[in-house]
C-alpha cells in the first residue's frame, strides 16, 4: 500500500530524515512511535507533500507519488489530519466537510451520508460555526474532513491531543470500525500509550529520523518502552 525506500529530508541545515525506510500493508492499522523531535510530523508531511524529500522515493499503491503535489496526492487516496486540527473557524461544520469534496475523484457534489454516521454530532452542528466547537469535536470535524475525500489511506497526527477522555473513546472506535469494517489503512502518531494499543495492530518505533524497531503491537515490551519512550 505504502512504501518508502531510503527518504533523507532536510530543514535548512539539520538533517531530519536519514535514509528512511517503512511499508503499510493494505488494510493495516499502525502507530508510529517516538519520544519528541525524533521526526514522526516530519515524516507525515513528506508522505502527505507538505514536506520535499531530498532523495529517495514514496510509492502509494505501486504508484511513485515522491514529487507529487499534495492536493494529486489526496486525489490519489492519502487523507490527513494533522496535529492542531487545523479546521477553518469561520467556516460551519458543513463548509469545512465540503470543502474536501473538490478533491475526490469522483467529483461528488454532497457529503457522504457516512461521515455524519461515524460523527452524529457533525450533523447535530452542521450549521455551526467550526470555531465554536470544542476541541473534541473539532478533532472529529478534522478526521470527517479528511474521510469525505473517500481515502484509501488515512493518516492521523496525534489524534487524541487535548482532548477529552470520552471523545477519545469515540475516536478510537471510529478508528477501529473505519480499519477493520471499511478496510481503510491507518496510520496514525500517538504519544498516549494506551490509546495507540487498542487502536493500532502494528507499531514503529522512530529514534533520531530513523525507524529503529517495528512489529506486531503485543511485541511492544518494557524494553522498548524504557529504550525509545521513556521521557
Amino acid at each position: 500500500m505504502l512504501n518508502i525506500q531510503g527518504i533523507n529530508q532536510y530543514y535548512n541545515q539539520s538533517h531530519i530524515l536519514w535514509d528512511l525506510d517503512l511499508e503499510l500493508k493494505e488494510g493495516s492499522c499502525s502507530c508510529l512511535l517516538g519520544r519528541n523531535g525524533v521526526g514522526k510530523t516530519t515524516l507525515l508531511k513528506c508522505i502527505t507533500g507538505l514536506l520535499p524529500v531530498r532523495d529517495g522515493q514514496i510509492n502509494l499503491r505501486g504508484q511513485d507519488i515522491t514529487r507529487m503535489s499534495t492536493e494529486n496526492r489526496a486525489r490519489s487516496g492519502i487523507g490527513y489530519v494533522p496535529q492542531g486540527r487545523e479546521i477553518f473557524p469561520l467556516l460551519t461544520v458543513e463548509e469545512n466537510l465540503k470543502i474536501s469534496l473538490g478533491a475526490r475523484p469522483d467529483k461528488a457534489k454532497q457529503i457522504p451520508p457516512q461521515i455524519y454516521e461515524l460523527f452524529p454530532v457533525l450533523k447535530e452542528m452542521k450549521h455551526r460555526r467550526g470555531g465554536d466547537l470544542s476541541g473534541g469535536q473539532q478533532q472529529q470535524l478534522a478526521i470527517g474532513r479528511a474521510l469525505v475525500l473517500d481515502p484509501k489511506l488515512l493518516i492521523l497526527d496525534e489524534p487524541t491531543e487535548g482532548i477529552q477522555p470520552n471523545i477519545v473513546r469515540d475516536i478510537g472506535e471510529v478508528i477501529r470500525k473505519l480499519n477493520s469494517e471499511l478496510g481503510l489503512t491507518v496510520l496514525l502518531v500517538e504519544q498516549k500509550l494506551p490509546f495507540a494499543r487498542r487502536a493500532a495492530e502494528h507499531f514503529f518505533i522512530m529514534e533520531r529520523g530513523r525507524v529503529v524497531a517495528n512489529g506486531e503491537m503485543d511485541m511492544l515490551d518494557d524494553e522498548l518502552i524504557q529504550r525509545y519512550l521513556t521521557v
